[in-house]
């Protein structure tokens, strides 16, 4: 029996689709993007305006109690901010890196930069705290060579000591920044339009250091409004968030605050996130504030299907002003989606409408959205308007590449990538496989078909199309393998690492049933070992998203994948069909 799902302002999607005599597709969206900013510090000067003491940003100090920053005090203090930085003499060629997570002093020292046309890195945090071993932040500083610093804290004083040595300044606040705002500030404001640097993320590498995406103005300001055109509920009142997502990557510190900003929202800054040892305070915070949309990674949602489950005071809050669930960073288990609506619909009434995409941090983010008729794991919907989505086949897949105004003109300090990350045609190689959902029926977008880099040949030379094997592998021990690494290139059979803590007769249980479900043996799991040591950060194993890293896991893992292809058989390796 269908359920009613509550009224929300989600643009349906609306796709024109051209197909080449080689076999490539061009899909755009038919709506046009329209006009929008040059710069995003142009929405803080409008909200500072027109809501100067409503909040911006919020987030609880030592007391419990929620300290806030309004548009009005943000506005002045980036000014001020801006006005240190141009006294300093900062700019793209001596730029400023933040190695703190999330905080006031993140959000101003940035938005000065952005206001002065002073280039910026927020690192990831883990590479500074997560390690002993600061390789990473030395070559990250090494291509950026910053003038300035933030690090919040004695806790980043071993890799301040170990990288910096005193080639930079290092400050633990933007109150040692700031400075009555001039003229200067004005001058240099205006001189900030679509092609300035805002940023550079540096996204997670795989068994390498990572690269130095550069993020303009342009990128940043038109993939808000191609999202606003989507998500059209944003702008019909101030939105209200709850977030834990990291400034560093372009999920949170784009997307999120670029959307906060852009509508004159307030975001509740969550110092919780996905690990048992810190969800406690995100689900504090969500019993507290009542969110207009929710914005997690999968095992976000994994966490919080449970308690709100045995919370009724979390379910109310949560539900109640909620437009739409949206999940982005891997598949989300349909098991958890279908018991979050029905929870949903225990508590309202009403179904609350699911979103989902695909995006890259090089494509500013968002690519693809999911519409109002909802989505299905693994959907990825159709493009936003404003992008062109080129579908190359590549090793037996369709290749999403882009090409639009959200896309980075290429990677710091680095032509060769640069070079090699566009076609022939300037369209991005974003490196995710697609397929229709219904090719009789295009209109419904696209499912997700997995990194084409993840996938390998088995040494008979068929396929083995990685992303949606550990899906399904996942969805059938749902609430028992909490993730898994795929291996088998160049190998007789697949097999898989497993990070669980399970009994190993239940998993021999679940590794048979899933082999009796195998059509062949590229969807077979013919052998898996459980992992006793948790994905490492430090060794870039899992992301500071808590999405696993699986080139990594099989690169530091190597001896482990040598012994599941050992014969005899190791002790540790369980065998498909052993039990039957």
């Amino acid at each position: 029996m269908s359920r009613r799902v509550r009224a929300t302002r989600v643009a349906a999607a609306d796709a024109e689709f051209v197909r080449r005599p080689d076999g490539t597709l061009l899909v755009r969206s038919r709506r046009e993007l329209g006009p929008y900013l040059r710069r995003i510090t142009d929405r803080l000067e409008y909200w500072a305006a027109h809501a100067p003491g409503r909040t911006f940003l919020a987030r609880r100090n030592a007391a419990g109690e929620w300290d806030r920053l309004t548009y009005a005090e943000t506005l002045w203090r980036t000014r001020d901010v801006a006005q240190g930085l141009i006294a300093r003499k900062l700019s793209p060629e001596r730029p400023v890196a933040i190695l703190s997570g999330n905080s006031f002093d993140h959000a101003l020292l940035a938005l000065g930069c952005v206001y002065a046309g002073v280039l910026y890195a927020p690192l990831a945090p883990a590479y500074s705290l997560a390690t002993t071993d600061f390789t990473t932040l030395q070559v990250i500083w090494d291509s950026l060579e910053p003038g300035l610093v933030l690090a919040e804290g004695a806790a980043f004083g071993p890799a301040v000591e170990a990288v910096v040595r005193g080639r930079a300044e290092v400050v633990s606040s933007v109150a040692a920044i700031e400075r009555t705002a001039g003229a200067a500030v004005d001058d240099a404001h205006l001189k900030v339009g679509p092609d300035t640097i805002a940023k550079v993320l540096f996204t997670s590498g795989s068994t390498g250091h990572p690269k130095g995406v550069i993020n303009t103005q342009r990128m940043w300001c038109s993939n808000l409004a191609m999202i606003g055109r989507v998500l059209q509920f944003m702008g019909d009142a101030p939105p209200v968030l709850c977030d834990w997502l990291p400034w560093n990557h372009t999920f949170g510190g784009h997307h999120n605050f670029g959307l906060t900003l852009m509508n004159g929202g307030t975001m509740y800054m969550d110092e919780g996130k996905p690990v048992p040892k810190h969800f406690g305070t995100t689900v504090r915070n969500l019993r507290e504030i009542s969110t207009t949309a929710y914005f997690n990674v999968p095992k976000g949602y994994e966490m919080l299907v449970p308690e709100l489950r045995s919370d009724a005071a979390l379910r109310e809050t949560f539900f109640r002003d909620l437009n739409i669930v949206f999940y982005a960073a891997a598949g989300l288990n349909q098991k958890v989606w279908d018991e979050l609506q029905d929870l949903a619909v225990a508590t309202t009434g009403e179904e609350i409408l699911m979103v989902t995409g695909l995006g890259a941090t090089e494509t500013g983010p968002s690519v693809m959205f999911t519409g109002p008729e909802g989505a299905a794991s693994g959907r990825v919907g159709l493009p936003v308007p404003g992008v062109t989505v080129k579908l190359a086949p590549v090793a037996e897949k369709l290749e999403v590449r882009v090409k639009g105004d959200s896309v980075t003109p290429g990677f710091w300090r680095n032509d060769a990538l640069t070079a090699a990350s566009f076609d022939e045609e300037g369209y991005y190689r974003m490196g995710d496989g697609v397929t229709f959902v219904d090719p009789e029926q295009p209109q419904l977008g696209f499912q997700f078909d997995g990194r084409i880099n993840e996938d390998f040949k088995m040494s008979s030379g068929t396929w083995v199309s990685v992303g949606p094997l550990r899906a399904r592998f996942l969805t059938h021990c749902a609430g028992v393998v909490q993730d898994a690494v795929i291996a088998g290139h160049d190998r007789d059979y697949v097999s898989a690492l497993l990070f669980t803590d399970a009994p190993r007769e239940t998993l021999q249980a679940l590794l048979d049933s899933f082999a009796a479900l195998s059509t062949g043996a590229s969807t077979r799991i013919a052998r898996a070992m459980v992992l006793t040591e948790p994905p490492s950060l430090a060794a870039r194993e899992v992301t500071d998203k808590g999405t696993i890293n699986q080139k990594a896991v099989l690169a530091n893992r190597r001896a482990l994948v040598e012994e599941l292809y050992a014969e005899p058989a190791s002790e540790r390796a369980m065998i498909a069909g052993e039990s039957l």
